[in-house]
């Protein structure tokens, strides 16, 4: 090492050097997640509440789930918020396996109540199919990132559990 060479940075504060530059473009996703599925969950409440007359069923599964999902956005969203350390792409397996169960359980619910009036609704099935594969792939790269972003902090000599602690 000469003297113009920095003394090698663990990776814990090669990561604490890091964080600042990435820190507002995570603030940003979870503020838009938190604001986007309070929203939503307001929104679709606000409709569900002022239904005239009980809604059957099914209307009120579908109000249910949409709700659910919404809620889970707002709380991931307030879960990223709250985050002071480096994440290691956990927020993108979470987001991923959300928006995998928002998609094939929409579709699922709309394969059901397409059987049960006896009519099959191909455009909307398939983009639910699509819809749901995207969110797959997005699930099985998320799962990848994460893990070789583990196994580079296990070869900088970080720590070896599943994500290193404040």
């Amino acid at each position: 090492m000469n003297g113009h060479e920095e003394p090698r940075l663990s990776a814990r504060e090669l990561l604490e050097r890091l964080e600042p530059s990435l820190r507002v473009r995570t603030r940003v996703r979870a503020v838009v997640a938190l604001v986007a599925g309070l929203a939503g969950a307001v929104f679709v409440l606000g409709l569900w509440w002022s239904e005239p007359a009980p809604l059957p069923g099914r209307t009120r599964l579908a109000f249910g789930l949409l709700t659910a999902f919404c809620v889970a956005w707002a709380c991931y969203g307030g879960w990223l918020v709250r985050r002071r350390v480096p994440l290691f792409a956990t927020d993108r397996v979470i987001a991923a396996w959300i928006a995998l169960a928002a998609c094939a359980s929409v579709t699922a619910l709309t394969a059901l109540v397409a059987a049960q009036r006896g009519t099959v609704p191909v455009p909307a099935l398939v983009v639910g199919v699509l819809f749901a594969g995207a969110a797959l792939v997005l699930v099985v790269r998320a799962h990848r990132r994460r893990a070789a972003l583990l196994r580079r902090v296990r070869e900088l000599g970080g720590e070896t559990g599943s994500e290193p602690r404040p």
